[in-house]
């Protein structure tokens, strides 16, 4: 949570969350670069508070070097275009100080994974350790926090296993729910259906839909664009590391904006309950 709205250490975020206006991050000029390739070219994103965004793009695009670099895991480069600046609840994120960050936003990885014997559960509490003081163990109150957010996350039957032992689905699992344990105010995901079997996908995505129902910022890499179109409030299309469209998902889902990017043929449905678009492709000629 942000300096202004961060919870107590074991406060239930449900009960919360109304309490401040949620925010949303709006981030500029955002570039990154590596052995002279350009890989993010002054990206500007925003991600508006009470929705579920979705960070869309090819492989290659760019989408998981822009959750990094909004969260902090590696530093901008200098792109030309002035300094960067990735805003949040009126706070800076890029100047924040490493643990206040850590009050402020989860970031959940692709592929973040451990070889240490640790369990489920000692793993979900390392979530907790930016709301306790400096070499304070583990209290009743952030135990009690890391088992609600494994049995929001769909893993409170895993809290005794060794993390090591997990399958690929189950790890996503429980990384989710050490994102939830920290109790952040903005959330940044990076593929998070990755690895999970459909119902398993539904389930992830509607622990996203909750979160923003609670205000908080939420903006996710997501490779497919099925569920993107379903589940997704406002979307942000990278292509070659910069944005072509951003907007609401019928507004940017559309083939005169999908098919130059992918090189397809997109048509769009509409789903006979939701009424939300569905999406199929053929190949380009």
């Amino acid at each position: 949570m942000s300096a202004g709205t961060s919870t107590a250490p074991g406060t239930d975020a449900r009960a919360t969350s109304t309490d401040a206006p949620a925010a949303g991050l709006d981030a500029a000029r955002v570039s990154w670069a590596t052995s002279g390739r350009l890989i993010l070219d002054g990206v500007d994103v925003t991600a508006p508070a009470g929705a579920v965004s979705g960070l869309l793009g090819p492989n290659g695009s760019g989408k998981s070097t822009l959750l990094r670099v909004v969260a902090g895991v590696q530093p901008p480069s200098d792109g030309g275009a002035g300094a960067p600046r990735v805003a949040f609840a009126g706070a800076d994120l890029l100047a924040l100080p490493r643990r206040r960050r850590a009050r402020t936003l989860a970031f959940v990885e692709q592929e973040a994974s451990t070889d240490l014997p640790v369990t489920v559960l000692d793993a979900v509490l390392l979530g907790r350790i930016p709301h306790r003081p400096l070499l304070a163990g583990d209290s009743a109150a952030d135990r009690a926090a890391a088992l609600r957010a494994l049995d929001e996350a769909g893993a409170a039957g895993l809290a005794d296993r060794e993390v090591t032992t997990l399958s690929g689905g189950e790890r996503q699992r429980v990384h989710m729910a050490r994102a939830l344990a920290q109790e952040p105010a903005l959330i940044l995901l990076d593929e998070p259906t990755n690895h999970l079997d459909i119902a398993a996908q539904l389930d992830a995505l509607r622990v996203l839909r909750t979160l923003a129902d609670r205000g908080v910022t939420v903006l996710a890499a997501l490779h497919d664009l099925h569920l993107a179109a379903q589940h997704c409030d406002h979307v942000v299309l990278l292509a070659a590391g910069r944005v072509v469209a951003a907007g609401d998902v019928r507004d940017v889902l559309v083939p005169d904006v999908l098919d130059p990017v992918y090189g397809v043929r997109t048509e769009v449905l509409t789903h006979p309950v939701t009424g939300r678009p569905v999406l199929t492709f053929t190949r380009r000629d």
